[in-house]
Order: structure tokens, then C-alpha cells, then sequence
């Protein structure tokens, strides 16, 4: 079984065969998908899809690529949403420093900050984006102690994974895990506590090996757990049962 601790099936990518590839993955055991906001169209789809189908649940946040949207409308606009009872999260937010096309990071980190200030009020876990920005992401995290949440798709150093740990937040593990190339990932795979780990697709991105380069969805899950499983060297069915429990105790689910 599979639960998807976070999936964008609003993405324009399944605009032809949504329903289809939604009815393929309940009858290929995935029991939970979380789809997570990255913009308020964004947020407001997943809350569409959450009250469509009985096994999606929300989040609903700002990305940082759309930090500069942030204002006091949409931070309202995110808190009216949070009220349905399907929104178990706040997210995606974070930061984003790669490349040139994102905000600047000043804005970043200030749209990052109103969002968690969100979440602390409405005591709400986060979904945390974090690309090449991990010192500004941990100093950001520190300062909101009642804050919890997930560093979605980790690709920090086995350092920055221990003090994420250390503050309460779980680490998110996406098809990276089984790319060639994945050395940090899968040492921090080797390392993060059994009751600290997710499982995620961010489909339709990063699928996972044999599916590389594909539309991700979440069924594919099965080959990162068969990857994580060799990695830590337990049984399949261990980590599907701790990464489902780990699921449902962050989202209150």
C-alpha cells in the first residue's frame, strides 16, 4: 500500500486523463495522496480534488517561484481554504534559490515567513520546498518552534537532515532516491529514523528508475520504497506500514 505525501494532479500535465489515472491508482493501492498547493489556483484545485475523491487530501500554500504574489488577500484567501476539513497543511512554501527566474530571495523569505506565521496560528503542519537555499531554510524553520512539517524532496547534506530532525520535521523522499547519481540522498536515507520518513512523487516530476524522465504518478512509489528498503535493509512491508503511519500522524489524518 502507498500513501503520497505529495503529489500536484492539479498540474496541467493530467488535464487528459486525470480521472482515468486517479481511478488507476485506487485500484493500484494507493490508499492517500496529499496534493499540495504551489499557487492559489493551485491551492484552490486541491481542494476540488480533495472533496472529489475520497482518498486526496490538501494543502494549500504559495511556492516561492510565486513568492512575490504574497499579500494580505491571498494569505486570507489560504486561511478560508484551510478551514475545510480535507487541508491537513500548509504548502507548498519554502525557498527556491536556483537559477535566475525566481524572486528575489528577500521576497522569498518573506512570503515564506508570513506562511509559517499561517500555519502557527492556525496550528497546521508545513510542506516545505527547499532548492539550494538549506542555511536560509533551517534559520526560517528555527524560528517558528511550534511549527512541524516535512522537508519535501531532501537534497541536503546528512547534517542539515539531523538538525531538521532535531527541530521535528520529517524528511520527504522522492524518485531521486533511485537516480545514479543520488550518493546524499541515499546516505540520508540510510540514516533518517524509520518514524521520520515519507514517500512522495512531487508527480508529474522526478519520476523514478525504471520510470525516469516519464509523467510521475503515485504508484511508482512502490520502486522508491523497494529502493529505500534495500538501502536500509528491512522488509517492504515495514517500510509501506511506517511510511503510511508517518503520513497520517503529520497530517492528522
Amino acid at each position: 500500500m502507498i500513501f503520497d505525501s505529495h503529489a500536484h494532479y492539479d498540474d496541467e500535465a493530467f488535464q487528459n486523463n486525470r480521472e482515468q489515472v486517479i481511478r488507476e491508482l485506487k485500484e493500484n493501492g494507493v490508499i492517500g495522496v496529499i496534493n499540495c498547493g504551489a499557487s492559489v489556483q493551485g491551492s484552490r484545485d486541491s481542494v476540488e480534488l480533495a472533496s472529489k475523491y475520497d482518498f486526496f487530501y490538501a494543502a494549500v500554500g504559495i511556492h516561492p517561484e510565486y513568492a512575490n504574489e504574497v499579500n494580505k488577500e491571498i494569505l486570507k484567501e489560504l486561511k478560508e481554504l484551510s478551514k475545510y476539513e480535507k487541508v491537513k497543511a500548509i504548502g507548498e512554501i519554502g525557498l527556491d534559490y536556483y537559477g535566475d527566474e525566481n524572486p528575489e530571495r528577500e521576497i522569498q523569505k518573506q512570503a515564506f515567513r508570513k506562511q509559517m506565521e499561517l500555519a502557527a496560528k492556525l496550528n497546521m503542519p508545513v510542506i516545505i520546498h527547499d532548492r539550494d537555499a538549506h542555511g536560509d531554510t533551517l534559520e526560517i524553520i528555527k524560528e517558528y518552534p511550534n511549527v512541524k512539517g516535512v522537508i519535501h524532496c531532501f537534497s541536503g547534506s546528512i547534517e542539515f537532515a539531523r538538525e531538521c530532525l532535531k527541530l521535528g520535521y520529517y524528511i520527504g523522499f522522492t524518485g531521486v532516491v533511485t537516480f545514479k547519481n543520488a550518493k546524499k540522498v541515499v546516505q540520508v536515507a540510510k540514516e533518517v529514523p524509520l518514524d521520520r520518513l515519507l514517500v512522495e512523487t512531487d508527480c508529474p516530476y522526478m519520476a523514478p528508475v525504471p520510470n525516469r524522465g516519464k509523467c510521475n504518478r503515485s504508484d511508482y512509489i512502490k520502486y522508491i520504497l523497494e529502493k529505500i528498503s534495500k538501502i536500509r535493509d528491512i522488509p517492504l512491508k515495514t517500510l509501506e506500514e511506517a511510511t503510511i503511519k508517518n503520513t497520517k500522524k503529520l497530517f492528522h489524518i
